[in-house]
């Protein structure tokens, strides 16, 4: 059974402050044992301003392999693209503008599947593994239940043996990493924040909760899954 360690704050900026601490805290101990450290971020609206503050860290982010969990099929500067939120808020300036960031390739390539096909092996270049381990990978969930890009009721759930997948969701083609990708990290962190976000949580430490209606129930990594929440998405728990 997947272990839940829950960390309240009392709103959103302290719980930006407790994620970038604990991002910095966890690549400094992990580059004492290996030369590079692979982190998988989260998209949407809640974690920038985590990454606003984390790029301000004195980390050897030239060190630090940067990647998206997911990424709409839309042009890097699209106003949707989480590659251009990345470049604004963890890359815009400061030491986190020295990190490698390895952006899925989208609408640069012909279709959706030539996108998954690349983005895997970028991944399998990075990573140990197979499927590949990320050190630390970054969730969101969404008021459905979603994470990355695996919605609800979706092919996606489903997909074995890749690395990442074609998500359908709220009318657009999105790039993803698979569940079994997701599983695989060494340490999962879920940023929660938000009235609207309170079914969800409650539902994702449901151990009766389905996968199918929850997606981000399939992420069982080995170690305890650790949750950032805040106080006004925590209300039902």
């Amino acid at each position: 059974m997947t272990v839940f360690n829950i960390h309240r704050a009392k709103d959103q900026v302290t719980l930006a402050q407790l994620t970038s601490e604990y991002v910095s805290k966890t690549i400094i101990a992990e580059l004492k044992t290996k030369e590079r450290f692979q982190i998988a971020l989260s998209g949407g609206s809640t974690p920038c301003m985590a990454y606003s503050l984390l790029r301000e860290e004195n980390l050897p982010w030239n060190l630090v392999d940067v990647v998206l969990g997911d990424e709409r099929w839309v042009s890097h500067q699209d106003e949707s693209s989480n590659a251009l939120m990345l470049r604004r808020t963890l890359m815009a300036s400061g030491p986190g503008a020295k990190a490698c960031f390895h952006p899925i390739p989208t609408t640069e390539l012909n279709t959706p599947e030539d996108s998954v096909s690349e983005f895997s092996k970028v991944i399998n270049h990075l990573c140990e593994g197979d499927p590949p381990r990320f050190d630390l990978i970054l969730l969101g969930l969404g008021e459905d239940g979603h994470t990355a890009s695996l919605f609800p009721n979706s092919q996606s759930l489903y997909v074995k043996g890749a690395y990442a997948t074609i998500g359908q969701g709220k009318g657009q083609q999105r790039i993803s990493l698979t569940a079994e990708v997701l599983c695989s990290a060494a340490k999962v962190i879920f940023l929660v924040s938000g009235e609207s976000k309170q079914i969800a949580l409650k539902r994702l430490l449901d151990p009766l909760e389905s996968f199918e209606r929850t997606p981000a129930r399939l992420v069982k990594p080995d170690s305890e899954v650790i949750i950032f929440t805040d106080e006004a998405a925590a209300k039902l728990i």
